[in-house]
C-alpha cells in the first residue's frame, strides 16, 4: 500500500502542501490542518517556522529533536513545538501525522 493512502479519499481529495514532506493541506482560520506521511528513514534537517505546531502520531513514530533533546513520539501521542523554536525530525518507520501549524 502507498503510504498516501492511509487516508480516507476526502482528507486526498485536499490540496497538496509544498514544502519538505508530502502531506494534503486543510486550510483553517489562523492555522493549516496537514495530513503528513513520512516513508521510512526520512530526516528533517534543523529548522524553525513562524508558526506554532501541534501534532499527533496516527501510525508509527517520530523521533523529535528540540534543546538537545531526542524524545519518541509513538502513535496515540500528541507534541507540540513553539514559534521559532529550533528542531529536527526523524522518522525510523512509516509514519503518518496530523498537524495543526497555528499562525501567531
Amino acid at each position: 500500500m502507498n503510504l498516501r493512502d492511509y487516508y480516507p479519499d476526502i482528507i486526498k481529495n485536499l490540496p497538496d502542501f509544498d514544502g519538505q514532506f508530502e502531506a494534503y493541506k486543510l486550510a483553517a482560520d489562523n492555522c493549516d490542518v496537514l495530513f503528513a506521511t513520512y516513508p521510512a528513514g526520512t530526516v528533517i534537517d534543523s529548522h524553525t517556522h513562524a508558526t506554532e505546531n501541534v501534532g499527533v502520531i496516527t501510525k508509527g513514530e517520530l523521533l523529535l529533536t528540540m534543546d538537545g533533546e531526542t524524545k519518541k513520539i509513538a502513535a496515540g501521542d500528541w507534541y507540540r513545538v513553539p514559534a521559532e523554536k529550533e528542531h529536527a525530525a526523524e522518522f525510523t518507520e512509516e509514519t503518518a501525522e496530523i498537524e495543526f501549524w497555528f499562525k501567531v
